[in-house]
């Protein structure tokens, strides 16, 4: 599991490899991840938008940006927290992922949280030890 706290609020990933939905002879690769964000401020805040930024094996970034996650904006009270689970597809059997979560306090000041960066590895990722 990776895990980020900024402002109070935690978010913590954990990856998972897809073999079902992969096909690495057509070099396609595919993820899901589930995150969890909890908030151990002394406020309330809301989830906005999303930035994220996925990285391949080869060093090509795409970057996602979006309103919410999975189509919500969740608001959460102080010790409050909200799970998800998304998935990303990548033509590399390994990658990176990270981001930022764009909040809003009650009294409408905005902040960013990060993501932590976390990686998405497959059976058929050639891992090297240094």
């Amino acid at each position: 599991m990776y895990r980020a706290t900024t402002n109070g609020i935690t978010v913590i990933v954990q990856s998972y490899y897809l073999e079902d939905q992969s096909m690495p002879d057509a070099s396609h690769y595919v993820w899901a991840y589930t995150v969890k964000i909890e908030n151990n401020s002394n406020e309330t805040v809301q989830l906005r938008r999303r930035h994220w930024k996925v990285t391949d094996g080869n060093g090509c970034l795409h970057e996602v940006f979006g309103a919410g996650v999975v189509g919500e904006e969740p608001l959460l009270k102080p010790q409050e927290s909200f799970e998800y689970t998304s998935g990303t597809p990548l033509s590399t059997p390994t990658g990176i992922m990270a981001g930022t979560y764009h909040m809003e306090r009650k009294n409408g000041e905005f902040f960013e949280i990060d993501i932590p960066t976390f990686s998405l590895d497959s059976p058929q990722a050639y891992v090297h030890v240094n």
